[in-house]
C-alpha cells in the first residue's frame, strides 16, 4: 500500500508526499498526515553505525514514497559543512542530563535540522509535478524559523520568500538576523502584535480563495515553510533515531532501552516528531512537553481543555511565546481514532471560541506525554545552576526543558535515561543568558553580551552571529495586523 498524505480534517483529500509539500496545508485548513505509520525498516542496532546522512535516508525513504533514491541523496546533501559538526547533532552529557544539540546549523536554531532540506524538497516536487507557478513561501515565526527559511530560500530560483515576526517578540539577535537577510526574493515584514496574530493571519491567507486565485493569475502559489508543512515535520524525525543511537554507541542506553524525551514546546512540531518516531518504534518512554509561562498546552494535557484565551506572556524563549500550538491538530488526529469530524469540530471551537475539550478518550490515548511549565524565575536559575556546576551554557528554550525534565523526575522517580532537545545556541539570546548568570553584571551592549557568553561558554562567534553584527539592515517595514494581506499583495507586485 502506498504511502499517501490527507487533510486532519478531510481524509477525502488525499494527496501525493510532493503534492503535500508543495500545498503545505490543505486546501480546508487542515494539516496533511500520513495514511499510515511506517515502521522503521532496520534492525534498531544498526543506529550505532549509520552516518546522520544514511539514517535521514532510510527514514525519507518510507515518508516520501514519490521521490526516486537519487532525489532523496540529492536533498539529503544539504547535511554538509553548513553544519560546524561532522556529526550534525551531537549528544553531550553534562551532568546527568544528556542534551541533544540542534544548533549547529547555519542560523544557530534547530529549525535548521529542517528548514536546510525543505528547499530541496520543493525543488523536487515542483519538477515532480510540473509546477509551472512560482512557489510563494508564507510564514509567520515567533523568532528561529524565520532566519532559517530565509536562509534555505534565498535566491532559489522560482521561489519567493515572505517572513512576518512580533515586533518586540523576539531577540535582538533573532531580529538583526532576519532583518541583515540578503536575497533578491526576500522579504521581511513586523508586525503590531504577537506571534498568535501573525499566525492565524497566516492561515487566513492560505485559505482566503480570492487571494489564491489573484496569485494564479499571476503564476503564483503559495506554501509554508512552518512546521504545518509536513515537508518541515519529517526531518526533525531523524534526530531522535540518531540520538539514541548516539547513547546506544557511548553505553549510555542498552539496545532497546527506552528513553524518555523532553522538549521545549511551542508550536508542537518538534515534539510531534518525537512522537512520530516513537510510533515508528524508537524506543521512547515519556515524551516530555515543556512549557514556558504560556503554558497552554501543560494545561490541556492535564485537563483535556485547551483554552487560548489567557494573557500572551513575553518571556526569555520567545520561539515558545505560543498560544495556539498548531501541530497539536494533527495529535489530535491521532488520539482521536483518526476522525476528521472529530478534529474539525475542536478547530471550529478553537477558531470561534478560542478553546475546545477533548473527549476523555482523547486523553486516555495521551497518556505517553507528561506536560508541565517553567516559570521565569526557574529558567534564570536553571542556566545559572547549570553553569555553576557543570560548566555547560545552555539558552533559554532549553532552559525551559531542563527544568521541566528535572520536576518530571523527582515526581515520578522515572530513572530512564533523559535527553533534553537543546534547540538554540546561547548565542542567540546573549542578554538573557547573561542576566541568569551574574544578574549583578549589567551588559552595556549587544556586543557586550555576546562577549560574556562567549568567556563563559569557550566557544567563539558562530559566523551567524558576525553576520548579524556585521551586515547592513535591509528590511523595516512595520504593520499592523490588518494590512497583512495587503502587504502580501504589494511585494508580490499584485496590488
Amino acid at each position: 500500500m502506498d504511502l499517501v498524505y490527507h487533510s486532519t480534517r478531510d481524509t477525502s483529500l488525499r494527496y501525493s508526499p510532493s503534492q503535500a509539500i508543495l500545498s503545505g496545508i490543505a486546501p480546508d485548513g487542515g494539516l496533511f498526515v500520513p495514511s499510515f505509520m511506517p515502521v522503521f525498516p532496520l534492525p534498531l542496532a544498526e543506529l550505532t553505525s549509520l552516518s546522520y546522512q544514511d539514517l535521514a535516508h532510510v527514514i525519507f525513504k518510507e515518508f516520501l514514497t514519490d521521490f526516486t533514491e537519487q532525489e532523496l541523496r540529492d536533498c539529503i546533501r544539504v547535511y554538509d559543512d553548513r553544519f560546524d559538526t561532522p556529526v550534525i547533532a551531537p549528544v553531550v552529557t553534562a551532568g546527568n542530563v544528556h542534551y541533544l544539540e540542534l544548533f549547529h546549523g547555519p542560523t544557530i536554531a534547530f529549525k535548521d535540522m529542517a528548514l536546510s532540506i525543505l528547499p530541496k524538497f520543493m525543488t523536487v516536487a515542483a519538477q515532480k509535478n510540473k509546477l509551472e507557478n512560482d512557489i510563494i513561501i508564507l510564514t509567520a515565526t515567533s523568532g528561529d524559523t524565520g532566519k532559517a527559511a530565509l536562509v534555505g530560500f534565498a535566491d532559489v530560483p522560482h521561489t519567493k520568500i515572505i517572513v512576518f515576526y512580533p515586533k518586540n517578540g523576539v531577540s535582538e539577535i533573532q531580529e538583526r538576523q532576519m532583518v541583515t537577510q540578503k536575497g533578491n526574493n526576500v522579504h521581511v515584514i513586523a508586525i503590531e502584535g504577537n506571534f498568535d496574530d501573525a499566525q492565524t493571519k497566516v492561515k487566513e491567507l492560505f485559505a482566503d480563495q480570492e487571494l489564491r486565485q489573484e496569485l494564479a493569475a499571476h503564476g503564483l502559489q503559495f506554501s509554508s515553510a512552518n512546521s504545518i508543512n509536513i515537508g518541515r515535520l519529517l526531518p526533525q524525525i531523524v534526530y531522535y533515531f540518531y540520538a539514541y543511537g548516539q547513547l546506544v554507541k557511548d553505553g549510555k542506553l542498552q539496545l532497546g532501552e527506552p528513553m524518555n524525551v523532553t522538549v521545549p514546546t511551542g508550536n508542537f512540531g518538534n515534539i510531534l516528531a518525537a512522537y512520530y518516531a516513537k510510533e515508528m518504534g524508537l524506543p521512547v518512554g515519556k515524551l516530555v512537553v515543556a512549557s514556558n509561562e504560556n503554558n497552554v498546552l501543560s494545561d490541556f494535557f492535564k485537563t483535556g481543555t485547551y483554552n487560548r484565551n489567557r494573557d500572551f506572556l513575553l518571556t526569555t524563549s520567545p520561539s515558545m511565546d505560543i498560544l495556539v500550538s498548531s501541530n497539536l491538530e494533527r495529535l489530535l488526529y491521532h488520539l482521536s481514532g483518526n476522525r476528521p469530524e472529530v478534529v474539525r469540530s475542536h478547530m471550529q471551537s478553537l477558531s470561534k471560541e478560542g478553546m475546545y475539550e477533548v473527549a476523555a478518550t482523547m486523553l486516555e490515548e495521551a497518556q505517553t506525554f507528561h506536560a508541565d511549565f517553567a516559570t521565569e524565575e526557574e529558567v534564570a536559575a536553571q542556566i545559572r545552576s547549570v553553569k555553576e556546576e557543570t560548566g555547560y551554557v545552555i539558552d533559554p528554550h532549553t532552559a525551559v526543558a531542563a527544568v521541566v525534565a528535572d520536576k518530571y523526575q523527582q515526581e515520578t522517580r522515572d530513572q530512564s535515561e533523559m535527553v533534553v532537545v537543546s534547540t538554540a545556541s546561547p548565542y542567540k539570546f546573549p542578554e538573557a543568558v547573561v542576566a541568569a548568570i551574574d544578574p549583578t553584571h549589567t551588559p552595556e551592549s549587544l556586543l557586550s553580551s555576546l562577549h560574556a557568553v562567549k568567556k563563559w561558554s569557550h566557544i567563539p562567534f558562530p559566523p551567524a552571529i558576525k553576520e548579524a553584527l556585521d551586515d547592513p539592515i535591509l528590511h523595516e517595514t512595520v504593520v499592523p495586523v490588518a494590512a497583512m494581506k495587503q502587504i502580501v499583495r504589494q511585494k508580490l507586485n499584485i496590488s
